[in-house]
């Protein structure tokens, strides 16, 4: 399972295994200064993410990188029963505009992300 850990550098992501596979790479970092907002939502977004590069288990797990025809790019590790983490970035830095994030940790990141201090 995808592990997010956040510090005062920033978000680090681990993809373990197959999921480096899917996405493409074994790790990914999220400079601080690269973060424009975060956000918990309960659960699963039933939103359309776009065209995709990895992997889709319908109802159950979305893992790689996902394109909207309006050009947004997201970089994406959700599973289903889990609270999620929506990352709005800076895409010159990270080549992302969001990273959506399934960790039972959201919350927690979310918050500490919020108030500017590392927990």
């Amino acid at each position: 399972m995808t592990q997010t850990n956040y510090g005062p550098e920033g978000v680090d992501i681990h993809f373990p295994g197959w999921e480096a596979a899917m996405v493409g790479r074994s790790s990914f970092h999220v400079p601080a200064r690269a973060i424009l907002s975060a956000r918990v939502e309960p659960g699963w977004t039933s939103e359309i993410l776009g065209m995709r590069s990895g992997l889709v288990v319908s109802g159950y797990r979305k893992l790689g990188t996902f394109t909207q025809p309006s050009g947004m790019r997201r970089l994406v590790s959700m599973r289903r029963g889990m609270p999620l983490l929506r990352l709005r970035t800076n895409r010159n830095e990270t080549g992302f505009d969001e990273i959506l994030l399934s960790s039972v940790d959201a919350e927690r990141i979310a918050h500490a992300i919020q108030g500017g201090v590392a927990r």
